[in-house]
């Protein structure tokens, strides 16, 4: 242990000595900090005085440390603010005198959606009914739906030949019967209540509210797989019969006013073996055919016009395409297992929506609402546009 006088008071200071490093020391008694002799150099007071940058440094350094902990006060007292901002905005726009416009939320649209998504814009689900099962108002396999002019809706069953009347807000009114052996390819109703169904490669008419049999439609053709009522008071037919897919057309006295010989396989590649059909107001007769995967138009006078659709998943396109229908504006929907597509009556393609399960039969009412039977429910739809 060496001692030297610390240069600032003169008291002695004691310091291990080092023979590899410079060492240092504090006094005692001034309390300085000093640099012990070392290879010749007298010991001297160490400067603590920082250099400039690292006295900046050193500022910040604190500054930073004081700013976090106001920071973090900062925003828990702005959070608790927006929330209770938010309590009173809500309060305020659920409280104020209404302008003539209802503050409500948004109607929901069709199940999983909501009514602001862009997918379901433009139709919105305004009624639901049936569930699986035999009972009344229960259904197992819907496909085919019918409106009459009282907004009464029928829906006929794939297999097993059951008819369920509901009243337009979805109420059972009743059942009956048709060929329990065979499927039910078709179901079309007029404005009269009169029902027409194709089954067997048959149009049988029934009475609507009680199911009697009123007789079959008279044609030379046969094998309808599909009928349409037209707002005339008539009918728009499809069937295939020995490699003939023929659209047959009949007035409201059931006498065939025109026939479009094999509709589809003229201007197809193929012939179609399922075909959909569906008339506007103008007459004009499209047909949706499910292998082709295409909808056809044709003129009032059964003059082709337009093909579009095909098969594939991009936008226009089909895949699995079940039914057809057109609404009050020309509006063409069509729907697969992509939901409702929509097209102009030139057919360009518009958009699409989702419906709570696969449409497999359309239909339009009065109101240009869109009535669709999904295999254990009824839903319908207003058109937003």
């Amino acid at each position: 242990m060496q001692t030297f006088d610390c240069p600032k008071c003169g008291a002695p200071v004691s310091y291990e000595p080092n023979a590899f490093r410079a060492g240092s020391a504090k006094c005692s008694y001034c309390q300085s900090q000093l640099a012990v002799p070392y290879h010749g150099q007298p010991a001297h007071v160490i400067d603590i005085k920082l250099s400039p940058e690292v006295t900046a440094g050193a500022k910040k350094a604190v500054g930073v440390m004081v700013l976090i902990p106001v920071l973090i006060v900062l925003i828990v007292v702005g959070g608790i603010a927006i929330a209770i901002f938010g309590v009173f905005a809500s309060v305020f726009k659920t409280t104020r005198p209404s302008s003539g416009v209802p503050i409500s939320a948004p109607r929901s649209g069709p199940a999983g959606s909501k009514a602001s998504d862009p997918a379901n814009a433009f139709a919105r689900e305004v009624l639901k009914f049936g569930s699986e099962g035999i009972g009344p108002g229960m259904m197992t396999d819907a496909r085919s739906i019918g409106v009459d002019g009282n907004g009464n809706i029928y829906v006929g069953e794939y297999l097993g030949g059951r008819v369920q009347v509901f009243d337009a807000n979805g109420t059972f009114v009743t059942q009956w019967m048709v060929d329990r052996k065979m499927p039910l390819r078709g179901m079309a109703v007029d404005r009269k209540g009169t029902v027409y169904i194709a089954q067997r490669g048959t149009i049988t008419r029934y009475e609507g509210q009680t199911g009697n049999s009123l007789g079959d439609v008279q044609a030379d053709s046969a094998g309808f797989d599909d009928v349409n009522a037209t707002p005339d008071g008539g009918l728009i037919a499809a069937s295939y019969r020995g490699g003939n897919d023929n659209i047959t057309r009949f007035n409201s006295s059931g006498n065939v006013t025109l026939t479009i010989p094999k509709a589809i396989s003229t201007v197809a590649d193929r012939s179609e073996l399922d075909t959909s059909v569906a008339v506007d107001g103008l007459g004009n007769i499209y047909a949706l055919g499910s292998f082709t995967s295409a909808v056809f138009k044709f003129s009032p006078e059964g003059k082709f016009l337009n093909r579009f659709g095909g098969s594939g998943d991009q936008s226009g396109q089909f895949r699995a395409a079940h039914a057809i229908a057109v609404d009050g504006k020309g509006r063409v929907f069509v729907s697969d297992i992509k939901g409702i597509q929509v097209f102009d009556s030139d057919g360009r393609y518009l958009t699409v929506f989702k419906t709570d399960g696969s449409a497999f039969g359309m239909v339009l009412n009065d109101k240009n609402e869109l009535v669709v039977a999904a295999r254990t429910k009824v839903i319908k739809l207003a058109l937003n546009q």
